[in-house]
């Protein structure tokens, strides 16, 4: 009987996103294939440490066992690793208990060809040139930046946050307000357009199917006044009214709502990412990725004409 994967919320991540492989990967760097071979062999039973995307795939993964009957997420590792020097890294997932069990391994190769195959609505890398050939194909895959992983294992919540323009939505208003850098130009056509929805954004599906499962959640609440929903989904943009207005156009068009929205008008991202501390945010600028603390996991989407710049840095942007 063929697997439903086509019925899943699918994430693919590479070990490097999962695990922390810092030592490994100088190893490869300097010593060589065959070096970094046997570093795996010899290091088989040694769990790596968590990577920056671990909080996130735990607390994903968390939500199965809330649902058994649907077992609504699935994980799935994609690796430019061989099968023999993948092995460390399914038994470092056995070592944390985490249910992942299917994955493809590439041998050097990239495995973002593959991630229609899995229905996968996002893949998590460390590796840029993986990330940029997936959005190349036009698929969602975002690039973990280094940070300092901390799990807090009293935390049972999953916090998962996003910018609105070149991530959930498309580029389209980013580029009216890169034509002149002019805040009144763009929320002008906004305004105009505050009635018509968005194009998707790359991680528009993404959105959706995480919705899908707060509605799941919103179920069982209704069903059990004492449930602890597990997921909330929060929006952080540097749009602020009226041009809020065309946002809520698009997700309501969608059939979507987060759980929260700040809109912050120019205002620096993380003061409000250091309170709201998610297991994982998502903008398509660099300048934005960023806290005091250091400590929350950051992915950039590098798409759109954001991303586009001559000197290929982010800019001042209404996203």
């Amino acid at each position: 009987m063929p697997y439903p994967i086509e019925n899943k919320l699918v994430v693919g991540v590479a070990s490097s996103a999962l695990f922390d492989l810092s030592e490994s990967d100088n190893i490869y760097r300097t010593e060589g294939v065959e070096a970094y071979r046997l570093h795996q062999e010899r290091q088989l039973d040694v769990p790596f440490g968590k990577g920056v995307a671990f909080p996130f795939i735990k607390r994903l993964l968390g939500i199965n066992r809330t649902f058994p009957d649907q077992l609504p997420v699935e994980v799935v590792l994609l690796s430019r690793n061989s099968p023999e020097t993948g092995m460390r890294i399914f038994r470092s997932i056995a070592h944390y208990g985490l249910d992942i069990s299917r994955a493809a391994f590439m041998a050097g190769g990239s495995p973002h060809p593959y991630l229609p195959a899995f229905n996968a609505s996002l893949f998590l890398t460390a590796n840029e040139d993986d990330v940029r050939g997936a959005i190349d194909a036009n698929y969602p895959a975002g690039l973990v930046l280094p940070t300092t992983v901390f799990d807090d294992e009293l935390d049972t919540e999953l916090r998962v946050a996003f910018d609105f323009d070149g991530v959930i939505a498309d580029d389209e208003s980013e580029s009216v307000f890169k034509r002149n850098n002019d805040v009144d130009e763009f929320q002008a056509h906004e305004m105009r357009r505050r009635e018509i929805p968005h194009q998707p954004g790359l991680l528009a599906n993404l959105f959706r199917q995480l919705d899908a499962l707060r509605q799941l959640e919103e179920e069982r609440l209704a069903q059990d006044s004492t449930y602890q929903k597990t997921l909330r989904m929060a929006i952080v943009t540097a749009r602020n009214a009226p041009a809020h207005e065309r946002m809520v156009t698009t997700l309501k068009s969608w059939g979507v709502t987060p759980d929260q929205a700040f809109l912050l008008g120019g205002m620096e991202k993380a003061r409000i990412l250091d309170v709201l501390r998610p297991h994982i945010y998502f903008d398509d600028q660099i300048s934005h990725l960023r806290s005091e603390a250091g400590n929350i996991p950051m992915v950039h989407i590098p798409f759109g004409i954001a991303n586009r710049a001559q000197d290929g840095t982010a800019e001042v942007s209404c996203s």
